[in-house]
């Protein structure tokens, strides 16, 4: 099983927005990433698109559900503040169910380096750095109970 790891696309500063910050919308930038994404996720044999409840999560994965004809899914253990671990579980519950495929997990900057500090101390081989930039991926390999590998993808150029 592979899971398509993403840090959500740029969506502004927290004090640039007015509403809260669950609502915050990507930027121009960031639409223009997630139509990157959308692209690098349409060769993957992505079978489910699973996000935060935030907007700009959703908003990530909106160019790739139209191109795969999938719907997004949310999901809170993906939310700021939920932690990495609670991230893992729902990957691990992915491949348990049968998702022999691929999955993309849409998340934050506190719950992405948290996931790949786990995965680093269970045994995951890196092949780059740990970096989590807006709209990067790392993509995980394993069966849900061991992630052996991960692989970097930069953000798509905008």
């Amino acid at each position: 099983m592979k899971v398509h790891l993403v840090r959500h696309a740029a969506a502004g500063h927290r004090s640039g927005f007015d509403g809260p910050d669950v609502d915050r919308p990507l930027t121009g930038k960031g639409r223009s990433q997630a139509r990157g994404i959308a692209a690098t996720l349409a060769d993957a044999g992505i079978t489910d698109l699973i996000s935060s409840p935030y907007v700009r999560c959703v908003q990530t994965f909106d160019p790739a559900a139209e191109m795969l004809g999938l719907e997004v899914v949310t999901d809170r253990r993906l939310a700021e503040g939920a932690g990495g671990a609670a991230a893992l579980d729902l990957a691990a519950e992915l491949a348990a169910d049968g998702h022999g495929g691929s999955v993309a997990l849409c998340s934050h900057g506190d719950i992405i380096p948290e996931m790949l500090h786990l995965l680093r101390c269970e045994g995951t081989r890196f092949k780059e750095p740990l970096q989590w930039p807006k709209g990067s991926t790392w993509v995980l390999t394993g069966d849900g109970h061991v992630w052996a590998k991960a692989r970097y993808l930069p953000p798509p150029t905008t």
